[in-house]
């Protein structure tokens, strides 16, 4: 992640780790699900977490590094989705059962596109509050979109019938993706990584630290949408030419 002159390389070094396991998943749910070799691959406790720690890796350091992109944040939102909607009509042509509805493509081109505005109110928020009740915020509607929050309250049934609060966190009675990131409660954890750039910029340790080049991660780290975009399709004719 470049800003200024300076290359914080350890920021792509740690994204490029996390787009490497994101591919070794995906591969793993294309042989253990789609082709039917494990069923039961993807309900395992540590898959779950696995899959986590990738997902909330992107999201968290997409907003740690908007700060750094203010000029560009529009076209980037915008790219985001566009990318988003193209993998949403490609996997509902090609594997109708396996498509991806409102994946965390959108959710990332939506957080970024609403952070223009937001910015200008949140940014005089003390970084160390913003970062702690966004947090607070995230745990407590984690479940939401199975329609509660905390522990356990139950959300209003009505939100769930209005289908185009979908994106928003209040999926309607049979919806299906197989990758679903709504704006609740991800933003959150999008604005922990956005009050988490301020912390970061206030300690010349973690800065230099960060300059560290992580060999080839770094560099894979620079190119995620690609890998992104690209690497499902090549596991798609991987396992076709493996299992037909």
């Amino acid at each position: 992640m470049e800003t200024g002159k300076i290359r914080y390389f350890l920021v792509d070094g740690i994204r490029g780790f996390a787009v490497i396991n994101m591919a070794v998943f995906h591969f793993l749910y294309d042989v253990f699900i789609i082709y039917g070799k494990n069923p039961f691959w993807y309900g395992l406790p540590m898959i779950h977490i696995w899959q986590q720690m990738i997902c909330q890796s992107f999201i968290f350091i997409s907003g740690f590094v908007w700060r750094w992109g203010m000029e560009g944040n529009l076209r980037r939102g915008i790219r985001l989705n566009l990318y988003g909607f193209l993998i949403s009509f490609v996997t509902w042509t090609v594997i109708p059962s396996e498509a991806v509805w409102f994946g965390i493509l959108n959710f990332m081109g939506c957080a970024v596109l609403l952070l223009v505005p937001l910015q200008k109110g949140i940014r005089e928020i003390p970084s160390e509050w913003g970062i702690g009740i966004c947090f607070l915020l995230f745990i407590f509607c984690r479940r939401i979109q199975d329609g509660f929050i905390g522990m356990g309250i139950p959300v209003w049934d009505m939100l769930y019938s209005i289908k185009i609060l979908t994106p928003l966190g209040f999926p309607f009675p049979g919806f299906r993706s197989s990758d679903y990131f709504p704006i609740i409660p991800w933003l959150f954890l999008y604005l922990c990584g956005y009050f988490f750039n301020d912390i970061f910029r206030k300690h010349d340790t973690w800065q230099l630290t960060a300059q560290y080049k992580v060999p080839f991660l770094s560099l894979i780290g620079s190119r995620t949408i690609w890998i992104y975009l690209l690497h499902q399709p090549i596991s798609m004719l991987v396992c076709s030419l493996l299992f037909g």
